[in-house]
């Protein structure tokens, strides 16, 4: 683990730089490490996948997977491609302040 400084707060990360702590994230580390993957601006589309996310997580103790963003979160698959490219449940959970999902390489 590291400590890294993410919008003016200083967090630890593990080697993958997904939060260690989820109780660390604030919306401003969400837009920080948005940025970091690409993603300029956070719609409202993109906060309700991550408070879907963030909801699931307390609830069932587990990162979402894609899976479950579209059939329990209601988000389909195809919008979760053009939210968040090239990977997006692990992406999103990054954002969300999350770990890797299960599954996710």
């Amino acid at each position: 683990m590291q400590t890294k400084e993410i919008a003016g707060k200083q967090v630890q990360v593990d080697e993958d730089g997904f939060l260690v702590n989820p109780n660390d994230w604030t919306r401003e580390i969400a837009q920080a490490l948005a940025a970091e993957q690409g993603i300029d601006v956070l719609t409202e589309a993109h906060w309700r996948v991550i408070e879907f996310m963030r909801a699931d997580f307390a609830e069932k103790g587990a990162v979402p997977t894609i899976r479950r963003l579209s059939k329990v979160g209601g988000i389909e698959t195809k919008e979760l491609y053009e939210l968040f490219p090239n990977g997006p449940a692990k992406k999103a959970a990054r954002i969300a302040g999350l770990g890797k999902p299960q599954g996710c390489v």
